[in-house]
């Protein structure tokens, strides 16, 4: 059996569009459920979402608790071996209170792709395979998150490109989301329960072209 981590913000978690980190949708409606009914029995999948998680910082207002590289490496330790690490973060970032290009926010995940290699949490004391996932751009209309992402969705959409170059150069893989699904109009940045569905789908075949050996 091989293990994955997926390892995101509210996106991950599955925070319904337009609600609170409270109202979520069920385990297998969100994209981690419905990306391990599709690779099937031979997978354990662990949902590690955790909304407002940005890659690496410290958030002023909702606290330490939400840096991404904090929380990761006693999360790699805790379940490990890791035969798989999907990284889908960077929306949180986006706020105006960190003031961050999107070149800046995808060096915060090179940071997290470095802290596992450093680790090396797959079996054997080998680095895991790790798929970075770019979530798809906001849209112009936030309603009241306007004020909280002021200046955001130019940023949001230069997000993909950004991220592959740092996946890239890394040599990790990549998937842009925002080349299946849209954000949600409810609020938009968060995914609706067809887009769960259809991101699962999508990085369950992403997965499954690795060229996994037994």
């Amino acid at each position: 059996m091989k293990t994955v981590l997926c390892f995101g913000d509210s996106n991950t978690h599955g925070q319904i569009p337009g609600g609170t980190p409270l109202d979520r949708f069920g385990h297998t409606e969100r994209w981690p459920g419905v990306f391990g009914q599709v690779l099937g029995k031979e997978w354990h999948v662990i949902e590690e979402g955790l909304s407002g998680r940005t890659t690496v910082y410290d958030d002023p207002i909702e606290g330490d608790i939400k840096n991404g590289k904090t929380y990761l490496r006693p999360c790699l330790m805790s379940h490990a071996p890791l035969d798989l690490i999907i990284l889908m973060l960077g929306t949180n970032d986006l706020k105006a209170r960190f003031n961050q290009p999107a070149s800046e926010i995808a060096m915060g995940i090179g940071c997290l792709i470095h802290d596992i290699r450093e680790l090396c949490p797959g079996p054997g004391g080998h680095c895991p395979e790790i798929l970075v996932v770019a979530p798809p751009p906001m849209l112009d209309d936030i309603g009241e998150w306007e004020g909280i992402f002021s200046g955001a969705q130019p940023k949001s959409h230069q997000l993909a490109h950004a991220f592959e170059v740092i996946a890239d150069s890394l040599e990790v893989h990549f998937f842009d989301a925002g080349t299946v699904i849209p954000s949600d109009p409810a609020d938009g940045f968060h995914l609706s329960l067809e887009a769960h569905a259809v991101l699962g789908r999508a990085l369950a075949q992403e997965v499954l072209n690795i060229g996994w050996s037994d």
